[in-house]
Parts: structure tokens; C-alpha cells; sequence
């Protein structure tokens, strides 16, 4: 996503831009995969932040839904827990609120409008003068807020955990499990992630939107954007490195040996993947990457439980799931389910009781440098999370082969990540500050994609890519040069 905008902006620009894809098509970890004769969302899947795309569109003269038909969610994410309980989230923030008085009493309601109080205010705070920077400091953040800022700046109370946070608010266990999940959408432990992260409720009461056709189709909107301007796409194409001559990049060489010359490069893979030589920042270490996953793409049909279009299936021992991963490299007896119901929602008219889309995911350490799980290990934990899901009241009977994804098979798709989907994990205070900014270590190198900041997910990779093609504009001063932009490329 990062490398498709950046793509977008810089053709715009008047640059003669070509866009280097390992994959067969655009999207990254956005992919589609087959199962049952029938095409699945395989990565990210909630567009939030519409404003970022709307941006992108609109400084290009076009509007965005006319390129991409997006449906207002007003269910947010159904909620389940093995123990007993559902709740739901909606885009109302007093519906929400009763349901919540419904769900855990009257007192946790009133915590609730709270909190969204308090995740507003650490929006505001951090919207422009963090997120939007280019590389953020804790002295430009400071300087950028003023003196009349730090009070809002402490309010953001960047030395506490999540977790710690979160128990300013709720008494009920299961929603601070609930808005704890908040970390994983980076990654990290609510155990060690920092509280600011709370801003993704006021993110997600903002807007979720649902994609008609599938969440890949903002990837295809935005790659129609980049060629509607000249840029042109090489799939299928992979990069071996970046060529730097006399302390600047020249270029890139491709497998087998083909080389291209370039004034700039726009770098969207994971950051450990670029050499000492280029990359600003340390390689991510083994034990300071963020979550990886497991997936399971299937058709399947589903009774018991009615189906949300984002649905969590939590267990009770929310804590362990956490120390597994980061401490002993694990995954636990009962780990936390998502599942994507890619025909429910808003504006859906799936028939009951026919074959619809799935996309299940389970957290896992980033180890798939070390190899794959064995085949019977995942099929331990596809009985396991299952199991999870029907004590909550869903069956599923699988109609077609479900297409498995572990952190070795992520790690295959986007070379030295390890499987980690997001980067470095954002824990700590200092977390947010260590993620490289939109410039390389030499001229001519630019940064975008999750590993980078602002960081993973849909909105913030899209900014990212926009940040580094700013930068490189103004590093250009108005000259005319060629560029390449590997969008969502995976370097060895």
C-alpha cells in the first residue's frame, strides 16, 4: 500500500515511474487466495481512516467512490468469549455504550463513554504532529506540540502499558480483553504496548468501512490511480539489491542479473530486508519483531452463531496468549480467534445456509525463519481454535480446502520479516520512536510500507507511502528524474 501511493503521487508529479512486484499482481500482503472455487481476502481487512484515501484521490482531481464502493459499517466487530458473553461494538458511540450497560452493568457503560472521551483526546494530540510526521522524535514531538501541548502530551500517558491503562476504565476482565485486542492491530502485547494505543477506538468511531468486492480492491483503486498518471507495473519481478554507486543509489539489480538505473528508489518491503549498507535503522531482532499470524482461508457454511462481517473468539486466559508468544515462542492451549466473514454485513445479501467466504486468523511468534510448523501441529491448532469457536456457538463445515498460511509460509512472501506482519513490535515507550522515517541511509533511498513509520496497518502504510513521496518531491526541488518504486516488494 505504501509503495502503490507513493507510486500514485510521484506519477502525478510528472515522474516517469516503473513499479517492480515480486507477486503476480498488486496488494502485497493484501492478497487473494482460492479455496472452494471462490476468491479470499487473505490480509489485512478493516479500512478505517478514509480520509487518508480521500486525500489521494481528491489531490489528483477524482473522488473516491468513484473508484472504490465503500459501505459504512455499523457493527465495528461481534464479540465472543468461551466462558459465556457476546457484545457487540457499533459506530454509535451510545449504542455501543448500552450495550456494554446490557452486557457488564450500568458502571461500565459510563467507563466506556470515558474512555472514548480519553481515546479522543490522545487522537487529537497525536494525529498530526506524530502520525503524520515524517520521522517522529521525542524532542520534535515536544517542539512540534509547543509548550500549551505537553499537558495533552502527558495525557497520552506514553510510560503505561495498554493493559495498566485500560484498568483506569473497566472492571469487567473481558473488556479489557476486548479493547486490549487494540495492540494486536500492531502487533504487540497489551502487556507492552503503550497506552496511546487507546486512540484506535476514536480511529474506528471515526469510520470502518466495508469494500464492495473485497478489502483488495483498494489495492487495485490505487494502482489504477498510479497508471491513470503513466506509472507502469512489472510483476512477477524480483529485486536482488540496491545498487549504490559513489554514496547514492544508481539503481536496482534484478534476478538474473538484469539491472535498471535510477535516480530514487522508493523501498516498500520489510525493513530488514535492506542491507547495512542502506538501511538507517538496526535489523529488526528475532525477539523484537511484532505478532505473526496463521490464517485459514476457506469456503465454508456456518450455523449456530449469527456472523458479524469482523467477529473475535476469545478464550479466558487472555495474559498467557501474550507470554507464549513473547516469552517462549509459542503458541498457546487456546489462542484468541479472528475470523473475517467476508459475505456478511452491511450490504450483504449472502443466502443462508450456502458457502460463504472465511478468513481465520490466530496470533503466532515470528519465527518462520526457523522453519515451518509441522503439518500435524496445525492441524492440532485448526481443531483447537475451532473448537474455541463452537464453544462460543459456531459450527463450521468446510466446503472447500482451506488455503493455511504459517509464519514460515509469511515469512516466503516477504523475505527477513521472520513471518512478522507488522515490523518491529510497537512495545514500550520507546517503540513508537524506533521505526525508521521515509528517508534511507544514502541519497536517492526512500522508506514506506508497515515496517516504517507511522506503521502497519491499511491507512497508516497508505500515509507512509505519501510521506516519502513528499519527501522525495521536495529532495528533487522540481527536477525530472526516473524512479523506482518497488510497491509491497519483498527483498531477499
Amino acid at each position: 500500500m505504501g509503495g502503490l501511493a507513493a507510486a500514485a503521487d510521484l506519477a502525478r508529479a510528472g515522474l516517469d515511474i516503473t513499479v517492480i512486484e515480486r507477486g503476480a499482481g498488486v496488494g502485497g500482503k493484501m492478497r487473494r487466495v482460492e479455496s472452494g472455487g471462490q476468491l479470499i481476502d487473505a490480509g489485512p481487512t478493516v479500512f478505517t481512516m478514509r480520509w487518508i484515501f480521500d486525500g489521494l484521490f481528491g489531490d489528483a482531481g477524482l473522488r473516491l467512490e468513484d473508484h472504490l464502493g465503500l459501505i459504512p459499517a455499523e457493527t465495528l466487530a461481534r464479540h465472543a468469549w468461551q466462558d459465556g458473553g457476546t457484545l457487540d461494538l457499533f459506530a454509535d458511540v451510545n449504542r455501543s455504550a448500552a450495550a456494554i450497560g446490557e452486557f457488564a452493568g450500568a458502571g461500565e457503560a459510563r467507563a466506556y463513554l470515558d474512555f472514548c472521551a480519553r481515546s479522543a483526546d490522545i487522537y487529537r494530540t497525536l494525529a498530526a504532529k506524530f502520525i503524520a510526521a515524517e520521522r517522529p522524535s521525542i524532542p520534535g514531538l515536544v517542539a512540534r506540540l509547543g509548550p500549551f501541548g505537553i499537558p495533552a502530551l502527558m495525557r497520552t500517558v506514553p510510560m503505561r502499558t495498554l493493559w495498566g491503562a485500560l484498568g483506569d476504565h473497566f472492571k469487567d476482565p473481558r473488556l479489557r480483553q476486548l479493547f486490549g485486542r487494540y495492540s494486536t492491530y500492531v502487533g504487540a502485547s497489551p502487556w507492552s504496548a503503550p497506552a496511546t494505543l487507546m486512540l484506535i477506538a476514536h480511529v474506528e468511531q471515526q469510520g470502518v468501512w466495508l469494500v464492495r468486492g473485497g478489502i483488495h480492491e483498494v489495492a487495485r483503486a490505487i494502482a489504477g490511480l498510479a497508471e491513470r498518471h503513466g506509472a507502469r507495473f512489472r510483476f512477477g519481478t524480483h529485486m536482488e539489491r540496491v545498487v549504490v554507486k559513489q554514496g547514492r543509489v544508481a539503481g536496482v539489480e534484478l534476478a538474473g542479473g538484469e539491472c535498471i538505473q535510477a535516480d530514487a528508489l522508493v523501498f516498500n518491503g520489510d525493513i530488514s530486508a535492506l542491507t547495512d549498507e542502506v538501511r538507517p535503522v538496526p535489523a529488526t531482532s528475532p525477539r523484537k519483531r511484532s505478532l505473526s499470524a496463521i490464517t485459514w482461508c476457506l469456503s465454508a457454511r456456518t450455523s449456530g452463531f449469527d456472523l458479524a462481517h469482523h467477529n473475535v473468539f476469545f478464550a479466558a486466559d487472555y495474559a498467557e496468549e501474550f507470554r507464549a508468544i513473547f516469552q517462549d515462542r509459542r503458541i498457546t492451549q487456546t489462542p484468541t480467534v479472528y475470523l473475517c466473514a467476508q459475505d456478511r454485513g452491511e450490504g450483504s445479501d449472502h443466502p443462508s445456509g450456502t458457502p460463504e467466504r472465511l478468513l481465520a486468523l490466530i496470533n503466532a511468534p515470528a519465527d518462520g525463519d526457523k522453519g515451518p510448523i509441522p503439518d500435524a501441529d496445525l492441524a492440532d491448532l485448526a481443531k483447537r481454535s475451532v473448537g474455541l469457536m463452537r464453544d462460543c456457538g459456531l459450527v463450521i463445515d468446510g466446503v472447500g480446502e482451506p488455503v493455511v498460511t504459517d509464519p514460515s509460509g509469511f515469512e516466503a512472501l516477504f523475505p527477513a520479516s521472520g513471518g512478522a506482519l507488522y515490523g518491529r513490535a510497537n512495545h514500550g515507550m520507546m517503540g513508537s520512536f524506533a521505526r525508521a522515517g521515509a528517508r534511507g541511509k544514502v541519497p536517492g533511498l526512500y522508506l514506506a510500507g508497515g515496517s516504517v513509520h507511522p506503521g502497519p496497518g491499511i491507512p497508516m502504510a497508505t500515509m507512509s507511502g505519501r510521506i516519502a513521496a513528499a519527501r522525495l518531491l521536495a529532495d528533487l526541488a522540481g527536477n525530472r528524474r526516473t524512479v523506482m518504486l518497488p510497491a509491497d516488494q519483498p527483498w531477499p
